[in-house]
């Protein structure tokens, strides 16, 4: 950077089951683009530089097979994790369900002090974030939102946040 500062590093992995639209999600954000059709992803990588509270940050955003044929490989990608997003869709009621059932007690047991936030729902999560990977309404919320989840020391599970933030956050046992 010119003013001889330099960008925070930070890791953010998306899990969620299969077409829920996490690729759609780091796409739209990271390239500006849609994509046109479902392309089951094993792995994929982007990274972007963010401004969140006047510090510059490049955020390295992985994208994770959802699938259960990749159950043993995807937690690979888990180390050095600064904040998980966990994605869901909401017309899909059973990717929803699998949060508390699998996608929870995953991070719980190969990263079990990082934060995570549910796109799409408000259970056990830092923050309640809703966006549209499509028109990017609330895209970039979610992201600087996992920014903020990194930053925000852990004092309180059920910490409340004010305005577009999170508002009541609940806990998943």
């Amino acid at each position: 950077m010119a003013n001889g500062s330099s960008s925070i590093m930070l890791k953010c992995v998306v899990v969620g089951d299969g077409a829920v639209g996490k690729t759609c999600l780091l796409m739209s954000y990271a390239n500006d683009a849609f994509p046109e059709e479902y392309v089951p992803t094993v792995f994929d990588h982007y990274a972007v530089s963010v401004t969140v509270g006047g510090r510059q940050y490049l955020l390295g955003l992985y994208d994770t097979a959802g699938q259960e044929d990749y159950d043993r490989l995807r937690p690979l990608s888990y180390p050095m994790t600064d904040v998980f997003l966990i994605c869901f869709s909401v017309v899909n009621p059973a990717s929803f369900q699998n949060i508390k059932e699998e996608w929870v007690p995953e991070l719980k047991e190969y990263a079990p002090n990082v934060p995570f936030l549910l796109v799409g729902t408000q259970i056990g999560a830092c923050c309640y974030v809703e966006c549209s990977a499509l028109t990017q309404k609330g895209l970039k919320a979610v992201f600087d939102e996992s920014i903020i989840a990194i930053l925000t020391p852990k004092k309180n599970p059920m910490k409340k946040r004010i305005g577009s933030r999170c508002i009541n956050c609940c806990l998943i046992t």
